[in-house]
C-alpha cells in the first residue's frame, strides 16, 4: 500500500497517474489523502482508496497510514503560520502515525542547501530541513527530494507576463541556479515509491537539465511567447511588505524573504549536476507546453 498526500497539488497530480500506470502490475494498492475528494479526476477517484481530510489531522493520518508500506509526504505551505509550525508542526501528527504503524519508507518534498553555511538562515528552507529531521527520527527509511525552485512558480506571474511583459523575483538578474519541472519531481518520487530497495535516510537532488538566471528565463520566454518579456528585481524589503499586505503571517513572510536572500547567495548552487541528479524537462519545452497556454490562451 502506497499513500499519497496532496494528490491534487502540483506534484501530486503528476505523481498519482504515474503510480496508477505501474502500481497494479507491481501488486501495489494506492490510497490518497484529500481534503476535497471531488477535486480528484474521476479516473483517479475510481481506482484509489480515498481518506478524506487534512493530512495535518492526527485522526486522518492515523487512518491513512494503517497498513501502509510507503508514504509520499508533501507539506502544504500555510502562510497563516510561522515557518516551524507550518512545516514541522504540521508534520508532527504524521510522524507519530508513521512510527505507530511502522511505515517502512517515506519520500518527502524538500529543498536544496542542507549542509551549506546558508542552511540555518534560509527561512522556509530551514524549516523544511527541520521537517526532514522529524520524519527521519521516526526510524522510517526516508528520502528527501532536494529540489530547487519550480518552473511552475512562473504561472503565478502569468497575468503580469501577459499584461505587462514582466516577471519578478528577488535574486540578481544574472544569478544562475537550477530550476525544475514538477513532473520531473513526480517521476523521481514514483520510482522511489515503487522500488523500495533503499534504506536509511538521505537526499535525492532533482536539478533539471541546466542552470538558468532570470535573464535567461526572460530570453527563453520572449522566444517561446513571441512577445517581449523582461525581469524586474524586487527588493527584499518591498517583497516583505507586499507579502504582509496580502495577509501572510509576518513570520512566514520573513521566512520567504530569508529563503530568497539565501538563494541569491547561492543556496541552490552546491550540488553537481550528474546523470543521476539531472532531470529531463527543459525550460523551453515547459514554456511551450505549459506557460504559453496560461499566458496566451487568456489574452
Amino acid at each position: 500500500m502506497i499513500v499519497i498526500t496532496a494528490p491534487t497539488g502540483n506534484i501530486g497530480r503528476h505523481l498519482v497517474p504515474r503510480l496508477l500506470e505501474s502500481a497494479p502490475a507491481a501488486g501495489e494498492e494506492l490510497r490518497v489523502v484529500a481534503r476535497d475528494p471531488a477535486r480528484l479526476p474521476d479516473a483517479v477517484r475510481d481506482r484509489v482508496e480515498v481518506v478524506t481530510g487534512s493530512h495535518g489531522d492526527p485522526a486522518v493520518v492515523d487512518r491513512a497510514f494503517a497498513g501502509a508500506d510507503a508514504v509520499f509526504w508533501l507539506t502544504p505551505p500555510d502562510a497563516s503560520r510561522a515557518p516551524d509550525d507550518a512545516y514541522a508542526g504540521f508534520t508532527r501528527p504524521a510522524a507519530r502515525a508513521l512510527a505507530a504503524h511502522g511505515v517502512g519508507h517515506v519520500v518527502g518534498v524538500s529543498a536544496l542547501g542542507r549542509g551549506t553555511p546558508l542552511a540555518d538562515r534560509a527561512g522556509l528552507v530551514t524549516a523544511t530541513f527541520a521537517m526532514d529531521d522529524l520524519i527521519a527520527s521516526t526510524g522510517t527509511a526516508y528520502r528527501a527530494l532536494a529540489n530547487p525552485s519550480f518552473f511552475e512558480n512562473l504561472l503565478e506571474e502569468a497575468d503580469s507576463i501577459r499584461e505587462k511583459g514582466v516577471f519578478t523575483d528577488s535574486v540578481a538578474a544574472d544569478r544562475r541556479a537550477p530550476l525544475v519541472a514538477v513532473e520531473d519531481i513526480a517521476a523521481v518520487a514514483a520510482g522511489l515509491l515503487l522500488d523500495r530497495s533503499w534504506s536509511g535516510t538521505g537526499s535525492v537532488p532533482v536539478l533539471g537539465p541546466q542552470d538558468l538566471s532570470p535573464d535567461d528565463l526572460a530570453r527563453v520566454m520572449t522566444e517561446q511567447l513571441g512577445r517581449p518579456v523582461r525581469y524586474e528585481r524586487l527588493p527584499l524589503d518591498e517583497l516583505y511588505a507586499s507579502l504582509v499586505g496580502y495577509g501572510l503571517d509576518p513570520a512566514f513572510a520573513r521566512g520567504v524573504v530569508d529563503m530568497k536572500a539565501a538563494k541569491d547567495q547561492g543556496l541552490d548552487a552546491g550540488v553537481a549536476r550528474t546523470p543521476e541528479t539531472a532531470s529531463p524537462t527543459g525550460f523551453a519545452d515547459w514554456c511551450a507546453r505549459t506557460l504559453r497556454p496560461a499566458v496566451l490562451d487568456r489574452a
